[in-house]
C-alpha cells in the first residue's frame, strides 16, 4: 500500500472517531459518503450488527438460564461460589441488553437519514420514468424496514422481563447466602424458563427479518 493511501486510510479514521466521540451523526455521514461509504452502505453494516448483536444476546441468556438451572440445582458446594457463577452470567447478559439497544437505535438512525435523503432526491429527477421507479424501491424498502423494526423493538421489549427476575435472584442470593435461599429460587425458574424461551423466540424472529431487509438492500 502507498504511503498515500495510508494517509488517506489514517486521515479517515481520525476523522470518523472525532465525529463518532462528538456524536454528530450528520456530519458523521457527510464524511463516510466523501470517502465512498454512503448511507445504504452504513445502514446494512447496522443491521448487520444488530442482527449479530441479537444472536448474541440469544445466546447469551439461554446460557444465563443453563447456568441458574445448573448452580441452583446441584446439591452442596460453597454458597459462594454459587452467587459468583450466577452474578456473572447475569453482567454478561447486562452487556449483551445494552449492546442489543445501542444497536437497534443506530439502525434507527440511519434509517432516518436514508430515508429523507431519498425522498429529497427524487425532486432532482428530470425523468418522470426514473422517478416513479425509485420512489416504488424507496415505498418497498420503507415497507420491508417498518417490518424489521418491529421485529427488533418486539425482541427487544422481551429483554427487561428476563433481565428483571434474574436481577432479583442474584441480589437475592447475595444476601442469603444459605440452602433455603437456593431452594426457594428454584421456584422462580419455571416463569424465568418461559420468558428466556419467548425472547429467544422473538430474537430469532428479529434475526430472520434483518437478513431480510439486508437481501433487499442489497439487491
Amino acid at each position: 500500500m502507498s504511503s498515500a493511501a495510508i494517509q488517506k486510510m489514517t486521515w479517515m479514521t481520525v476523522c470518523i472517531f472525532c465525529l463518532v466521540l462528538s456524536g454528530c451523526q450528520s456530519a458523521y455521514y457527510s464524511t463516510m459518503e466523501k470517502f465512498g461509504v454512503h448511507k445504504r452502505d452504513i445502514m446494512v453494516d447496522r443491521v448487520s450488527e444488530a442482527r449479530d448483536s441479537q444472536e448474541e444476546a440469544k445466546e447469551q441468556f439461554a446460557s444465563a438460564l443453563e447456568r441458574f438451572n445448573s448452580v441452583l440445582d446441584v446439591k452442596g458446594g460453597a454458597l459462594e461460589d454459587k452467587y459468583e457463577k450466577v452474578k456473572a452470567e447475569l453482567d454478561d447478559s447486562e452487556k449483551k441488553a445494552s449492546e442489543v439497544h445501542k444497536r437497534i437505535a443506530a439502525v434507527e438512525d440511519v434509517s432516518e437519514a436514508l430515508f429523507a435523503e431519498w425522498e429529497e432526491e427524487l425532486t432532482q429527477y428530470s425523468s418522470a420514468t426514473l422517478r416513479q421507479s425509485s420512489k416504488k424501491q424507496l415505498e418497498q424498502t420503507k415497507r420491508q424496514y417498518s417490518k424489521l423494526v418491529a421485529a427488533m423493538k418486539k425482541a427487544e421489549a422481551k429483554i427487561d422481563p428476563v433481565l428483571r427476575p434474574l436481577r432479583d435472584q442474584v441480589l437475592y442470593l447475595k444476601h442469603n447466602l444459605n440452602a433455603r435461599a437456593i431452594s426457594s429460587l428454584q421456584t422462580e425458574l419455571v416463569n424465568l424458563e418461559t420468558d428466556v424461551t419467548v425472547l429467544i423466540r422473538e430474537m430469532e424472529a428479529s434475526i430472520k427479518e434483518a437478513d431480510a431487509f439486508i437481501r433487499t438492500l442489497e439487491k
